[in-house]
This record gives structure tokens, sequence and C-alpha cells, in this order.
């Protein structure tokens, strides 16, 4: 049994999004973002886990291909329409300053920058932006401190 969140998430406005089957959540933190997207008025179109990216694996040194969790399309607070690639990780293997001496985030920090890296590359040629979500970002509750 995982000790992750794990499920398929059931779409309230499947006009929204632009997948095939029902989106699977790998996280806690993917089923609120999949939740975000599917009720909020300013998503104007979504999909889990559409785009394939290819890039190497520093580690390995083998071609492979980064799957991003989310591509959303949204009207921004000037009435623009943006288009996003959304990656949800744990900041404890997307920031460096949170690694400390732990190999496993530290592995998953070096093999996430090399897929980072090609994902902004697809983006940039796309015309879209890469954003990476972390809990942070997910969870922030507005207040200022």
């Amino acid at each position: 049994m995982s000790k992750f969140a794990q499920g398929k998430y059931f779409i309230k406005n499947p006009n929204k999004y632009l997948g095939k089957n029902a989106p699977t959540y790998r996280s806690s933190w993917e089923f609120t973002f999949m939740k975000f997207c599917d009720e909020n008025c300013h998503i104007k179109s979504w999909a889990s886990e559409s785009v394939r990216i290819p890039y190497k694996n520093p580690i390995t040194n083998k071609q492979t291909i980064y799957v991003p969790d989310f591509i959303i399309q949204y009207q921004d607070k000037n009435g623009n329409t943006r288009t996003e690639l959304i990656e949800i990780k744990p900041s404890s293997q997307s920031l460096k300053e949170h690694l400390g001496k732990n190999k496993y985030n530290q592995a998953h920090y070096i093999v996430n920058q090399a897929k980072w890296t090609a994902a902004k590359q697809w983006c940039d040629q796309h015309n879209i932006c890469f954003r990476i979500i972390t809990e942070k970002d997910i969870f922030h509750s507005g207040s200022k401190k």
C-alpha cells in the first residue's frame, strides 16, 4: 500500500478538461491542483500528463521522456489568455537550498534540473510558460508575515 494519496480525479467540469480519460493524481498536492483547475472560473482548459518532452537523464546518460504534470490555459487579471506547463514537486527536490545531505533528494534534484531545462526549451518553442509549483505555492495562506 502506498503512503501517498493516489487515485482517479472525478471531473466536475468535463468541458474544461482536454484529456481523454479521467486524470490520475499521484499525490494530495496533485489532487488539490486538479480540483483548483476544475473549479476555478479563470482556468479555461487543462490536461494532466498530456505533454511528452525528450531529455537526457544525467545520471543514467540515457535519452528518456519527461511528462510534466499539467498544461493549463487561463485568463489573467488583465483578460489575456495564458498557457503554462506545470510541474508539482516538493521543495525538497526542487530548491537547491533544501537539499541538505540527503542523497535521494540530491539525485532527484539533478534529474529534475535536466527535465526542467528540456521543458523550458520546449515551452520557449511553443511560446508558453513553464512553472514549478511546490507545497508552499499550493498551501499558501495569503497572509504576510
